[in-house]
């Protein structure tokens, strides 16, 4: 991240997200077309579309970043693995990997260290690079300190808060998420390897937002209010 702020350096910290299950290729078009007039790190779609991504972005310095195993985490490693190497392979520099949040939860860490590093490796070879998506308000702050101390042990780029789709059951019976809050940046930064950045997902919908999390250390963050997000950053005299 550039430690001066301007507006590219803002833009470069951006995953425009085109993720929503309804979302037509219209859309998604639509979105990348967003991504590339706001020059963001990268558009971040799902496996089907990234075919239809690079045609849009084609010739410029938006990547594309792909999803797997998401949003639930629950494939089984062979399926993550064959996953990442189709979308490595379809043109994605950068894929998004939903851990087994079940293995982590149950504490079966020699199981979620093992797939970790074997899709981050698939990856690497493929000349792109990982995030690994934690969910964290489905954990408690143990798991996500040991998820960040595998995450360090195995390289991988980023370490990622959540999908945005990690509901939890609240009393009144609704559901609801806190997402990338400022407790779980800090301790992602705090246990991670300085190599390894973090990314903020969930949550940071505003341009005091990204500032925010900006200064706990985050690097690049999950939103679907891109255009806001800049759009603010111009009329405060960002440049």
């Amino acid at each position: 991240m550039e430690n001066k702020l301007g507006l590219k350096s803002l833009a470069k910290m951006i995953d425009h997200s085109l993720l929503h299950p309804t979302m037509t290729d219209k859309i998604l078009v639509s979105g990348c077309e967003l991504a590339l007039e706001y020059n963001v790190a990268t558009a971040c779609i799902k496996p089907y579309a990234i075919q239809l991504a690079k045609k849009v972005l084609d010739g410029s310095d938006v990547k594309v970043c792909a999803v797997i195993a998401f949003p639930h985490g629950n494939s089984i490693t062979a399926i993550k693995l064959r996953e990442a190497q189709e979308a490595v392979a379809a043109g994605a520099l950068e894929i998004d990997m939903v851990v087994n949040i079940g293995k982590a939860l149950g504490g079966d860490w020699a199981y979620v260290s093992d797939e970790i590093k074997a899709v981050n490796a698939t990856v690497i070879r493929g000349g792109a690079i990982l995030k690994v998506i934690f969910e964290t308000d489905f954990l408690e702050d143990a798991h996500i300190i040991r998820l960040c101390e595998i995450c360090s042990e195995h390289a991988v780029a980023f370490v990622k808060t959540s999908t945005g789709y990690g509901f939890v059951k609240q009393p009144n019976g609704f559901y609801s998420y806190a997402g990338a809050t400022d407790h779980v940046l800090r301790l992602m930064r705090k246990h991670s390897a300085a190599s390894v950045q973090v990314k903020a997902a969930g949550g940071v919908r505003t341009l005091d937002d990204l500032l925010r999390v900006r200064e706990l250390g985050v690097t690049r963050i999950g939103a679907t209010a891109t255009r806001e997000i800049l759009d603010e950053a111009k009329r405060r005299g960002i440049v």
